[in-house]
């Protein structure tokens, strides 16, 4: 039960193209927003729709399938784990939390469909 502690599954849409960073040792990290939707109705019996916008990080063999194939819009389906850390910036400490993604599927159109995973 121990792999259940920390994980997350999210489908969304890509609120940004990724941002990869590849170090000097050939490693690569990709950043990008991911916006996932809820529908529901309010006491009322208002339809509503709420987004909420999660902070995705992707390494290597995932960063370079980012790289290639993802783009601002389009709608894929992760796991990960979430991740708190804080920085510094400007001399203030921030706090940011981040979803690490150990595997990625993307969806819409059976030609875009695949399953990766950070092995």
């Amino acid at each position: 039960m121990a792999s259940l502690n920390n994980k997350v599954h999210l489908i969304g849409n890509l609120g940004k193209d990724p941002e990869v960073i590849e170090f000097d040792n050939g490693r690569k990290v990709a950043k990008f927003p991911l916006a996932t939707t809820e529908n529901y109705k309010n006491e009322k019996g208002e339809k509503l729709r709420e987004t909420t916008w999660h902070n995705l990080v992707l390494w290597n063999g995932l960063a370079g399938v980012a790289e290639k194939y993802l783009t601002k819009g389009k709608e894929i389906a992760v796991e990960g784990r979430i991740v708190h850390r804080d920085y510094e910036k400007d001399g203030q400490k921030k706090w940011i939390t981040e979803i690490i993604v150990s595997q990625m599927q993307m969806l819409r159109g059976k030609q875009e469909e695949g399953v990766f995973d950070e092995k």
